[in-house]
């Protein structure tokens, strides 16, 4: 039981984690580009609104879907090898909490370091990912931009080896698919409000990795002092209060 909370709960964090890998320069001063490439719209048309929302709308969502079935493979993977250790379960979550703080000490060193905050444009890749079809688009975004995404991503493979099932890896993995993809499938549906949204977000980027990297340190050191699990069971029976434990059984 405080297993499923534990999986239930962090969940919300892996969402997180991967909206802020959205708003990453490396990632979203490309998401025109990509959605483009991956619907055979141009930028141009794109902003005048000159297409059918479905000629967008449809190839962005295999486009989400293919990266989701990528990262969700890398969760499920990450906690098979994390079941493998489980005789050292303690050493397992040591490890992984000490990982989780390193990123989010990374994500604090971003504002300081330029080299961490530098934008990304591989237009080559793009244009050769979008010749592939959607499909091929979404797994080529899936490995080419691992690095670029890594301190994220790692975070939240670190906390998917800690997971009692390979169902729960994947699930995290796919909440954190979930948190680049339904921004991007935003900007298919309203590409220039979405667009508006890209600059503020651009703007307070650096506040958003601040605070990005602050939960991450939070949640490593949870892990590491394996106080995670108690403290979902006492948000678990909050809910339970409140009448809103049903959410633990969705």
């Amino acid at each position: 039981m405080l297993a499923q909370a534990t999986a239930d709960t962090t969940v919300i964090a892996a969402f997180a984690v991967g909206f802020v890998s959205f708003v990453s320069p490396c990632v979203l001063p490309l998401v025109p580009g990509y959605l483009s490439a991956v619907s055979g719209v141009s930028i141009t048309e794109l902003r005048e609104r000159d297409h059918s929302i479905l000629k967008v709308l449809w190839p962005a969502i295999i486009f989400c879907l293919s990266f989701t079935v990528m990262f969700v493979a890398l969760g499920m993977t990450a906690t098979g090898l994390g079941q493998s250790l489980n005789a050292h379960r303690e050493t397992l979550d040591k490890i992984a909490g000490a990982l989780i703080v390193a990123m989010g000490v990374f994500f604090l060193l971003t504002p300081f370091v330029p080299k961490l905050n530098r934008e990304w444009r591989p237009d080559a890749l793009i244009s050769r990912a979008g010749s592939g079809g959607p499909l091929i688009a979404g797994a080529a975004f899936a490995f080419a931009w691992t690095p670029c995404i890594g301190p994220t991503l790692s975070s939240i493979l670190a906390a998917a080896a800690t997971r009692d099932s390979v169902g729960q890896g994947g699930i995290l993995l796919a909440f954190y698919s979930a948190g680049l993809a339904i921004p991007f499938l935003l900007t298919a549906l309203a590409f220039n409000r979405a667009t508006t949204a890209f600059r503020w977000l651009r703007d307070h980027y650096l506040v958003i990795t601040a605070v990005s990297g602050a939960v991450l340190i939070v949640m490593g050191v949870l892990i590491f002092t394996q106080e995670l699990t108690r403290l979902n069971a006492e948000v678990q029976r909050l809910l339970g209060d409140l009448g809103l434990d049903f959410i633990y059984s969705l």
